[in-house]
């Protein structure tokens, strides 16, 4: 792929929710939240990448340095791996995908980045080789892995670090609510609660709803879906860290609402829904202001499509 010489490129990767309960660091669902970057090479002799960023809080605050950026580290690890040499750039960040919530902020900032890091080099994007670099940033596979590829994704890392990633599409009568309560919680610390060994049954249980909840997808068995959410490996170990979490886990039934899990680390929650979005957000929110939290609301539709990129070229003066 020849560029010319003066040009921009705008990548758009969606958020993400992971696990969806019973499936620990191998289910992802991409969502209609978006990261768009826009990345203008810059051709003047002596010109310094940098990045500047707008959008939900926090976002104003990312760092602009390439060594801070994940977005621009993102790019430089990319073009490292293949053996190409990254031009400076000017990124023009914006990001609607709230930070540090469980929704796959970082794994769309590391996607986009691995996205452009091919773009500006001239190289066409690597499905296998972006899925590997963007799990070596982040760590885990499956947010990253719906970011790229949208809808559900069923992942695994190899031991060599390589990635399987299979996309499924995902029904449009099942749309997801995303219920985030006002707290701070690094991932560090949700992954530090988790026990080193498991129970031998609590293993057992986790797999066999994590293969029913895609099958169940597949089938339109949508009656199976909430038995298919249920966890015994990460949730009870965390709700301790979000107050409130125990109390949405545990509550009834209610129409339309499919299922509810953790989202990725949280403290995000995600509630898959046919109908009665506004009510099962309302009753989610209300469990969190019960321990003094207050909380934000997404309805949000499955992002059927990951990443996209496009050409900006700039006219010649």
């Amino acid at each position: 792929m020849t560029l010319p010489r003066q040009y921009s490129l705008e990548v758009r990767a969606p958020a993400s929710t992971a696990n969806l309960g019973a499936g620990f660091d191998c289910l992802g669902l991409a969502l209609e939240l978006y990261l768009t970057v826009r990345a203008t090479v810059l051709s003047e002799p002596g010109a310094r990448t940098h990045a500047r960023s707008r959008g939900v809080e926090g976002s104003a605050s990312l760092p602009a340095a390439p060594e801070q950026n994940l977005i621009l580290r993102a790019m430089r690890h990319t073009a490292e791996a293949e053996g190409l040499r990254l031009p400076p750039v000017r990124l023009a960040v914006q990001n609607d995908i709230p930070m540090a919530s469980g929704l796959g902020s970082s794994a769309a900032a590391i996607v986009a980045g691995v996205a452009l890091g091919f773009a500006v080099c001239g190289r066409k994007l690597s499905q296998e080789a972006a899925l590997r670099y963007a799990t070596e940033l982040e760590g885990h596979a499956d947010n990253v892995s719906a970011s790229l590829l949208g809808g559900l994704v069923v992942t695994l890392v190899r031991a060599d670090g390589s990635v399987a990633a299979i996309h499924r599409r995902w029904p449009k009568m099942i749309r997801a609510i995303a219920v985030t309560p006002e707290m701070a919680l690094e991932t560090a610390a949700a992954r530090a609660a988790l026990p080193k060994t498991v129970p031998h049954a609590d293993a057992v249980h986790n797999l066999q709803r994590a293969a029913l909840f895609v099958a169940a997808v597949e089938e339109r068995r949508y009656d199976l879906i909430g038995d298919a959410m249920h966890d015994r490996l990460h949730q009870r170990y965390r709700a301790p860290l979000i107050p409130g979490l125990a109390d949405v886990l545990a509550m009834p039934r209610m129409p339309g609402l499919l299922g509810v899990a953790l989202s990725g680390a949280g403290p995000s929650v995600i509630a898959l829904a046919t109908t009665g979005d506004d009510e099962i957000g309302k009753a989610i929110a209300a469990q969190f202001e019960k321990h003094g939290l207050a909380s934000t609301v997404h309805h949000l539709a499955v992002a059927q499509d990951g990443v996209m990129l496009s050409e900006k070229r700039q006219s010649r003066r």
